[in-house]
């Protein structure tokens, strides 16, 4: 079992075109530039933190549709005015939705990158409002977004702030796998998250702490497939952080007790999933 205080940290792309990314990013979604090293740019709300990398890499072959890897990521917005906010943002900046949904423990809102990768938006409705069966378990579904409610949270009156909102984090990531037992095997066995949801078909949802998920499992798209091509764009990694490096340690220790392949880099660990997806165990 993790600790409570687990949570996603920042998630690591590899992109075609950086100057793109970044100009996308930065107006669309308003995130600023935080970091830079090289050709990796750290990106993140006003004041912090890094929540986004971007490295740019101009040769990288474009990820293969039907291969595991990112579903999308989710960036937690701490209020429904801040989603509304997001929202405008968006269709200020001239980019389209794929999708907005009442998720019962939170209201998202979906849509794509220039370069394909998959990105929410999404804020939590309070943990006691969440709904549960008569066992206790957590509750979600899929169903269509209240624009208007979410809009009229905002003075449409105003400008649209340019920048996301202090408080805003990355709150989940959503990866397409091949299978959902050995993803199981892997997210709940060896690196300790508990099971939350199993209700959707062809998903699995695992979290720390009771939250509803910090990480999606999926087969809608990527049943049976193989990892893209090494090198191609999409996801290069992402944090999973712990309360304390002894955690982190302790956490490296039972993945790799576990078969899960461990390395380390710059004092993190770097888990590898059975589709070779990296994890950085940081604290």
């Amino acid at each position: 079992m993790l600790p409570a205080a687990t949570h996603i940290g920042s998630v690591h792309l590899t992109v075609a075109d950086l100057e793109a990314q970044r100009s996308f990013y930065e107006g669309a979604l308003g995130l600023r530039v935080l970091e830079r090293d090289g050709n990796t740019l750290g990106l993140g709300p006003d004041g912090g933190p890094v929540i986004l990398r971007l490295t740019g890499e101009p040769d990288a072959p474009r990820r293969p549709h039907g291969t595991t890897g990112l579903f999308h990521f989710a960036v937690l917005v701490p209020t429904r005015a801040d989603l509304g906010e997001a929202l405008r943002r968006v269709v200020e900046q001239g980019w389209r939705f794929t999708g907005a949904s009442d998720h019962l423990v939170s209201e998202a809102l979906y849509l794509n990158d220039p370069e394909g990768n998959g990105i929410e938006i999404y804020r939590d409705r309070p943990r006691d409002e969440w709904p549960r069966s008569d066992e206790g378990v957590i509750q979600m579904a899929t169903l269509p977004l209240d624009l208007e409610g979410v809009l009229g949270e905002v003075d449409g009156a105003q400008p649209v702030p340019p920048l996301m909102p202090a408080g805003t984090y990355m709150g989940h990531v959503h990866l397409q796998v091949a299978n959902l037992h050995d993803a199981e095997a892997f997210y709940a066995g060896a690196l300790g998250f508990d099971v939350m949801v199993r209700t959707y078909p062809g998903a699995l949802f695992v979290s720390a702490g009771g939250y509803h998920h910090h990480i999606g499992l999926n087969t809608w798209e990527s049943a049976g497939g193989s990892p893209p091509p090494e090198g191609s764009t999409g996801l290069r990694s992402f944090e999973v952080v712990l309360p304390s490096r002894e955690e982190a340690e302790r956490v490296a220790a039972q993945a790799r007790d576990a078969g899960a392949e461990v390395s380390t880099s710059d004092g993190s660990a770097i888990v590898l999933d059975p589709w070779r997806d990296a994890v950085l165990l940081t604290n």
